[in-house]
């Protein structure tokens, strides 16, 4: 029989068709990386020590994620069944909004925020209700409440948010959990190091609370990506159904124990990017460039309508920044990723030459 030729192809979901797309600007990042949040210096020397000894065979096993969520679950003062490991915090948002939503829900997002909650959002067949925040960028808390219906089936908060690095108050966040009792309140503490406060401790005594965690960030797993949800066991019930039972890898599982240990490493580099943060503030204000508050690893700046060509100036000078002028009301304004102090002296070097080029070309024309 000849053979067929036919212009149909197979079709991916109508859903799947209308989803939000999500590029991440990586690329050659050979430069010092302040545009991703990640920890811009090294993981915790013990972590090294343990990929070093790494036996070929074990990669051959397919890994088991049970004992080390019980140790996870002891640090963080919770049960074992209400903790999951997940690949990043990006697994473990797709895995609580494909449980969750379903057509006719909504998830109520406060904007800006991280972009893939209303791409994971919008493959499902429910809406994402979006609530701008003024131009303050603090949570828009009394307009969040406002939208609160029956309809509502998550309500996602990053705290801290980014890219603004302002924060929920635990009586907002409690407020909001009462408010809508039909609904999960999806708390995402990826930053909580830096800033140092959190609800994870509710974890069980509110039905309706979940909190993810991350290792991307302090602890400087980005690469291995290794991630926490927490919440009541009848909840983590079900998102363990969807949740894939391979899906985090053997190297990140082998490496918790010692990120755990190695205390001393994490609170140094923690306290060395909350001293960096506020030189690197003062250094903004004496360069007279407006700025938000952060709690978090980051700072977001005012750059106007020249951004791109200040991102641009700056990788020249061998700094990466992140342009946010697309997210919902940041329109010519630069994320700047927190290191070391020293670190942030070079990038207070490149912004001050970046400003002056910036300027020297305004009065040119």
């Amino acid at each position: 029989m000849p053979d067929v030729v036919t212009a149909l192809s197979p079709a991916p979901r109508a859903r799947v068709q209308a989803m939000k797309e999500y590029y991440p600007p990586l690329g050659s990042r050979d430069a010092l990386r302040l545009d991703f949040n990640e920890n811009t210096l090294d993981c915790s020397p013990k972590v090294r020590e343990v990929l070093a000894n790494v036996a070929a065979g074990a990669l051959t096993r397919y890994p088991e994620r049970e004992p080390m969520e019980a140790l996870a679950a002891a640090r963080l003062g919770l049960a074992a069944d209400q903790v999951v490991l997940t690949n990043g915090v990006d697994e473990a948002i797709h895995v609580l909004f494909e449980t969750f939503l379903e057509a006719g829900d909504e998830l109520l997002l406060p904007v800006p925020t991280y972009a893939m909650y209303e791409v994971y959002a919008s493959a499902t067949e429910a809406s994402a209700v979006a609530v701008q925040a003024a131009d303050d960028l603090r949570l828009p808390f009394e307009r969040l409440i406002a939208e609160i219906t029956p309809r509502t089936k998550i309500i996602a908060i990053a705290n801290p948010n980014s890219p603004s690095g302002t924060v929920a108050t635990r009586a907002q966040l409690l407020e909001l959990a009462r408010r809508a009792p039909q609904a999960v309140l999806f708390v995402d503490e990826a930053y909580f190091h830096f800033h140092g406060e959190t609800v994870i401790d509710l974890v069980g005594a509110l039905p309706n609370l979940v909190v993810a965690r991350t290792f991307s960030k302090a602890y400087g797993l980005a690469g291995l990506r290794i991630g926490v949800l927490a919440g009541p066991v009848e909840l983590m019930r079900w998102m363990r159904r969807v949740l894939s039972p391979y899906s985090v890898n053997s190297l990140a599982l082998v490496c918790l124990p010692a990120v755990f240990e190695d205390e001393a490493y994490l609170d140094w580099y923690v306290n060395e990017v909350i001293a960096a943060r506020t030189e690197f503030e003062a250094a903004l204000d004496a360069a007279g460039v407006r700025r938000w508050p952060s709690r978090g690893n980051f700072v977001l700046l005012e750059i106007g309508a020249r951004h791109a060509e200040f991102v641009r100036l700056m990788r020249a000078a061998g700094v990466l920044v992140r342009d946010r002028s697309s997210d919902p009301g940041c329109d010519g304004r630069v994320r700047i990723t927190i290191g070391t102090r020293e670190q942030m002296k070079q990038a207070a070097v490149a912004l001050n030459q970046a400003l002056a080029a910036l300027r020297g070309q305004k009065e040119m024309r």
